[in-house]
């Protein structure tokens, strides 16, 4: 249950820069675009954070985490990079 609420946690980080370069930057794919730019490497480091407090404080080993990591990192990541490759083709 925790790695679903994660994940889903990293689509409403993806709909928060969307968000962002839909304000900052104006109409236009460009600023959706630059959204997903600053999501990417946010959500990694948000990923990299759970991985962490599973190993530092829930116990489990690198090994153990690791899975889960990449499972939610590329989850969100891989929506973020069809959207990114839909907006560019717009």
């Amino acid at each position: 249950m925790h790695t679903i609420l994660v994940i889903l946690g990293g689509f409403v980080l993806m709909a928060l820069c969307l968000l962002g370069g839909r304000i900052f930057g104006g109409p236009g794919a460009a600023s959706l675009i630059t959204g997903l730019k600053l999501f990417l490497p946010l959500w990694l480091l948000g990923a990299g954070i759970n991985m962490y407090i599973g190993v530092a404080r829930a116990g489990y080993s690198v090994g153990e985490e690791l899975p889960i990591f990449l499972l939610i990192y590329a989850v969100p990541a891989a929506v973020a990079g069809l959207l990114w490759w839909r907006l560019a083709r717009a």
